[in-house]
């Protein structure tokens, strides 16, 4: 799932631990979304969007690749 976390994040010149410390998750889980190694849960989509002031569709693209099998 791709995903603009990072460049939203830089937008506000926040660091990965800001970010973590504003939704209430660590810095390593906010490094695994940016980097595509971890898609958040509903409840983390919906906290990030909500911060953001984005919809969720705009924050996160579902692409082929995500499909299993």
């Amino acid at each position: 799932m791709k995903n603009c976390l990072r460049l939203l994040r830089s937008e506000r010149r926040w660091s990965q631990s800001d970010l973590a410390a504003r939704i209430g998750v660590s810095r390593q889980t906010i490094n695994a979304i940016e980097n595509d190694r971890y898609d958040p849960s509903l409840p983390l989509a919906f906290r990030l969007s909500t911060l953001f002031g984005r919809r969720i569709e705009q924050m996160f693209e579902y692409t082929n690749e995500d499909q299993r099998d």
